[in-house]
């Protein structure tokens, strides 16, 4: 993969480890940046935590790769990190590190069912999910991804979306959504520990739809050994394709199966 190589594995593990982190709100350094987002698609403020290279203002017309985070207030600080210590290692070119997150992890917890699934949950899923990940995904392309361009030397060609457990079905929905659409929002798509069984399989038409497509994109999906029931790899394994013809020999396509 063009697109980060040796950074989306080494994220999509550290997606699946429980860590402790506290919210950013003291900076000190010039190359985090924190903002608040009102959203009109959602009708709520969303906090935005920004982590630029370390060269950005050195080279001042380079432009960078995006890294969003789903969950900001928990990964932000983790993968931020994980970030700038492959920078400064020389191992990873530099990205631009974007954590879209809540007003506190109590807010996440509890909101984080509202934004990351679509469609609305079925009795089955016993859960009180409305559905609101298509308001999410306006938010992000509309409202986040617009400001982060207009602010930040972006290479707007080269964005990874990451999310995990719902957020990791959000990923695969803005998938799903963007592949429906024909638009090209994000090239990299990591998912980890995926909610796959919600709304009786919805994601399920994510196979037949990368086959139809030309674009070039990166899957990158994961599951953790605490994660693992019955049948779970089973339906990551849905998600390839069951081959490749003329129109994918383009695509840049993997699935990764992480056993941690």
């Amino acid at each position: 993969m063009r697109a980060l190589p040796t950074l989306t594995l080494a994220i999509a593990a550290t997606l699946l480890v429980k860590c402790s982190s506290k919210d950013n709100k003291d900076i000190g350094d010039r190359s985090t940046i924190r903002f608040a987002q009102y959203s009109e698609s959602i009708k709520d403020t969303f906090f935005i935590d920004v982590q630029l290279p370390k060269e950005y203002f050195e080279k001042p017309q380079a432009k960078y790769p995006t890294v969003i985070l789903v969950d900001g207030n928990f990964y932000f600080p983790i993968i931020s990190s994980i970030v700038r210590q492959y920078e400064i290692a020389g191992l990873l070119e530099p990205a631009i590190v974007v954590g879209v997150g809540y007003k506190s992890f109590k807010a996440m917890d509890s909101l984080r069912v509202r934004d990351y699934l679509f469609p609305k949950a079925l009795p089955s899923d016993e859960m009180n999910a409305v559905g609101g990940g298509e308001d999410f995904y306006n938010f992000l392309t509309k409202e986040v991804i617009p400001k982060l361009d207009s602010r930040y030397r972006t290479d707007t060609a080269n964005r990874t979306l990451l999310g995990h457990s719902f957020g990791g079905y959000f990923v695969l929905y803005s998938l799903l959504n963007q592949l429906k659409n024909g638009t090209n929002d994000f090239k990299t798509f990591i998912s980890a520990s995926p909610t796959l069984w919600y709304n009786n399989f919805y994601l399920n038409q994510v196979p037949e739809l990368l086959e139809k497509q030309k674009v070039e994109l990166g899957l990158f999906i994961s599951v953790g050994e605490m994660r693992i029931q019955p049948g779970r790899l089973n339906q990551l394994r849905t998600l390839q394709p069951k081959y490749k013809n003329e129109i994918l020999k383009d695509l840049n396509l993997e699935v990764w199966y992480i056993i941690i």
